[in-house]
């Protein structure tokens, strides 16, 4: 396991992220060096869950994959397209609610940014969409750890970032019975952001942070197919 002790800038440049697109952050680039991590050629096929702003189904594309993104909203499959678009790059790009448009096929790398901020309720629209999910943080992570071994090939992998205060020890129970051999890959702690600095009191009150609490752990979770 990877534990990196600060949180590296996002590198990828000429991205364009419109208001309503999930903007690369700190998970983004943690799953980045994660995929980075993964051998990866022209035969490779590659389900980017959520893309936004098609960050990372770009760089899958750039490492020579076969890529498919998906995401919920029609404005961030617009801007996937784009991204690829202004990189040069061909990806397949479809309005999904997780695996539902892909579901006939299977992969051989996963990778998923998903919402995991926790928050006294799940958002049906706006660009809270992309981060709030349920008082645990889980609404969509534990929908991911059910539905993604069924688009994996035997010997695939998941790559999934999500917070510590979403509890990775569940992820990891989750995704172990739904048959994945799955552990932590690596793990970051950054500076609090303007979302959770703003429920720093709801988050205490839940016992989710402590009133010291200065910082956020993100963690990577590898799963594998056997």
């Amino acid at each position: 396991m990877v534990t990196v002790t600060g949180a590296r800038p996002y590198a990828q440049p000429f991205l364009v992220t419109p208001p309503g697109v999930y903007a690369p952050q700190s998970d983004t680039q943690l799953l980045l060096a994660a995929l980075e991590q993964e051998r990866t050629g022209p035969d490779t096929s590659v389900l980017d869950i959520g893309t936004g702003s098609g960050a990372l189904a770009v760089r899958a594309a750039q490492l020579g994959c076969e890529v498919t993104a998906v995401d919920i909203t029609l404005r961030a499959v617009v801007t996937a397209r784009l991204n690829a678009l202004l990189h040069r790059r061909r990806i397949t790009a479809h309005r999904s609610d997780l695996t539902s448009a892909v579901a006939t096929r299977a992969y051989d790398l996963v990778l998923c940014n998903p919402p995991y901020v926790p928050a006294p309720g799940v958002p049906l629209r706006g660009a809270s969409r992309a981060w709030d999910a349920g008082v645990d943080g889980r609404a969509v992570i534990d929908r991911l750890c059910t539905g993604v071994p069924s688009v994996l090939r035997r010997g695939g992998v998941l790559l999934i970032v999500h917070s510590g205060l979403c509890d990775a020890g569940v992820t990891l129970d989750r995704l172990g019975r739904a048959g994945l051999d799955a552990g932590v890959s690596s793990r970051v702690r950054i500076p609090l952001g303007p979302v959770l600095r703003s429920r720093l009191l709801w988050l205490r009150e839940r016992r989710l942070m402590c009133a010291e609490d200065t910082s956020e752990e993100l963690v990577v979770i590898r799963a594998e197919r056997p």
